[in-house]
């Protein structure tokens, strides 16, 4: 049980990094500091939203629109610590 708790830790790890390379690249597509007309970062950009969309398409269902603001990566992140914390609390129940 162990080895369970281990891989579920770690997949979550995987996908918080990924969420925060997508949250830092937007914002730095978004200043412009990024190009998306070069191919590998709009490769890496491409790559990340077929990744996450599908997440976040299903937390735009549920959330109000708001002016300007896409608040499906916060929730979605928000959602993930919560997860990533709740099995911390539990993780006796895997030994």
């Amino acid at each position: 049980m162990t080895s369970l708790y281990q891989i579920l830790m770690m997949i979550l790890d995987v996908l918080w990094f990924i969420m925060i390379a997508h949250i830092i690249m937007s914002w730095l597509i978004n200043f412009q500091v990024l190009n998306l007309h070069q191919p590998i970062v709009a490769q890496v950009w491409d790559s990340l939203n077929r990744l996450l969309e599908p997440v976040y398409s299903r937390i735009r269902q549920f959330l109000p629109p708001v002016s300007g603001l896409d608040l499906a990566p916060l929730v979605a992140f928000i959602a993930l610590i919560a997860v990533r914390i709740i099995l911390r609390n539990n993780a006796a129940l895997f030994y």
